[in-house]
């Protein structure tokens, strides 16, 4: 006998809220010590969820921590999406996303802490600012507001250059890090054929409000 509507409604939601919660106790795991050897059982236990729905979601541990680990950078790939949502240009988009990266030890901590333990490197997975950085790199050459020649080599050298920020904000605590950030969008923007005047311009404006 076919499931109806409403039941298939209300198993998939169950099924997404366990997923949900297995990712989230990775997560916190992951926040707490970057520790991967936790048991299955353990970690359905910190989920709240029965042994063998792990098994429904995720055929292995490092399946689980790397959906951990995109969620959270997903999570605040969002929150600056959110923060830079009104903003038409492309260029001040990518700079305020910069400026916003060294923030993220502040506003949110989980997922500093979880950077720290796994490798800052990870920020720029294939989820959270990667993509957004190549759709406002991509945006800019259409409208003619970036002349890069090679997209590819220019998305190398922003991920690069947004992982050393970090590094550099992580190791020397005492160094200025919005400036340091608003000193790189003024260098990225340059790279990208924006004029110097108008890429201290764009990197010095103010950033949108938070919600």
């Amino acid at each position: 006998m076919p499931m109806s509507a409403s039941r298939r409604n209300r198993y998939e939601r169950r099924r997404a809220e366990t997923r949900k919660a297995l990712v989230r106790a990775a997560r916190q795991i992951l926040a707490e010590s970057g520790d991967t050897s936790a048991s299955i059982h353990a970690i359905a236990e910190r989920a709240d969820v029965g042994f063998g729905s792990f098994y429904n979601h995720f055929t292995c541990k490092p399946d689980l921590f790397d959906a951990a680990v995109d969620d959270a950078m997903e999570e605040y790939a969002q929150a600056v999406d959110e923060r830079l949502y009104s903003l038409a240009d492309p260029a001040e988009r990518l700079a305020g996303g910069v400026r916003l990266s060294t923030r993220i030890a502040e506003s949110h901590p989980e997922i500093m802490r979880i950077l720290c333990h796994i490798g800052l490197g990870r920020i720029c997975s294939s989820r959270g600012l990667a993509p957004r950085a190549e759709r406002d790199v991509e945006q800019g050459i259409a409208l003619g507001r970036f002349t890069v020649a090679d997209p590819v080599i220019a998305l190398t050298a922003l991920n690069g250059s947004l992982l050393a920020l970090l590094e550099l904000g992580f190791n020397k605590p005492e160094v200025d890090a919005d400036q340091a950030a608003g000193k790189l969008a003024e260098t990225l923007l340059r790279m990208l054929g924006v004029s110097p005047d108008e890429a201290r311009n764009v990197a010095q404006r103010p950033l949108p409000a938070a919600a």
